[in-house]
């Protein structure tokens, strides 16, 4: 069955990329409403945005969501929160054009959501089931959708930096995997590229305490690293936010190769102009048990930094 937020949860802050405060509040919705994005400070039709793929404005340093001149910037940890508890509706309401960072991670998302808790809906969830391989490219760069009973990240990247190196991962995102093991890794940059990023306008909301920032074989940010791995754990953060603009759950193994967030925008519009690569079916018990988000509870938070 359907789930949503059973209260409201307010959260505060500055947009990475932007440096604008913003405050979002989560609202519960009604059944298949699904995730829907609401710019308050905003008017007319272009406010209301539902957080789908095709209303994604194609960026290599986050998701947007764009309607119309109205757009909303860095989703991407928010959808995997929501992904990651098991929220399949919810109204995001944010009085300005980016979701404010945070710590750089998922983490206060969770707890607000987990903490607060679920409320389940008596109305059928149907999930994406993968049929066949669908697979995109860039370079040396891809991401696929492969068949699979549950959902399940397999990530790999390679940077030149020592602090990060060659990192590699697989997850299976069932049974609140998410939040023990992901929820709490932060996005990541190196030193060398702040000052090119915001020489074009980005990351003016950037500090080390919202991000990992690395300098060769130096980790800058105070305290170092929550996880050895903490940025391919990242990478899979981003992914699952970005899934799961297909509107629902999915059923596959999602493999990406030094991916981000165009190349997962690409994949969905590659899978849903495939339509003999997937299939909606009703989840049962057992489909059920096997989503992300499905038996979360609060002692999955002591995991969480």
């Amino acid at each position: 069955m359907q789930t949503t937020l059973a209260s409201v949860l307010k959260f505060e802050g500055r947009g990475l990329h932007s440096g604008q405060p913003a405050r979002l509040t989560l609202r519960p919705a009604v059944a298949d409403t699904g995730i829907v994005f609401v710019r308050t400070d905003a008017a007319g039709q272009g406010a209301r945005i539902p957080a789908l793929w095709h209303n994604v404005e194609v960026s290599p340093l986050n998701t947007r969501l764009t309607q119309g001149a109205v757009s909303v910037s860095t989703i991407e940890h928010l959808m995997a929160a929501l992904s990651g508890c098991g929220i399949h509706n919810a109204v995001v309401e944010i009085d300005g054009p980016e979701v404010p960072i945070m710590d750089g991670s998922a983490a206060a998302f969770v707890r607000g959501i987990v903490s607060t808790g679920l409320t389940r809906m008596m109305a059928p969830l149907r999930a994406i089931e993968i049929l066949d391989e669908v697979r995109v490219s860039h370079n040396d760069a891809f991401s696929s959708l492969r068949p699979a009973t549950s959902l399940q990240i397999d990530f790999e990247i390679d940077f030149p930096d020592a602090a990060i190196g060659h990192q590699q991962k697989t997850l299976n995102m069932a049974n609140g995997s998410f939040v023990r093991e992901l929820c709490d890794s932060r996005t990541f940059c190196r030193n060398s590229d702040v000052e090119e990023m915001r020489s074009h306008g980005l990351a003016l909301g950037g500090t080390l305490e919202n991000a990992v920032v690395v300098d060769g074989a130096t980790v800058l940010t105070p305290g170092g690293l929550r996880h050895a791995d903490e940025a391919v754990r990242h990478k899979m953060l981003d992914a699952l936010g970005d899934l799961y603009t297909a509107g629902r759950p999915i059923l596959g193994r999602y493999t990406g190769y030094k991916a981000g967030h165009n190349l997962t925008n690409a994949l969905m519009h590659a899978l849903f102009e495939q339509p003999a690569a997937w299939r909606l079916v009703t989840c049962d018990t057992q489909i059920a048990a096997r989503l992300p988000g499905v038996g979360v509870s609060v002692a999955d938070l002591h995991a969480v930094a």
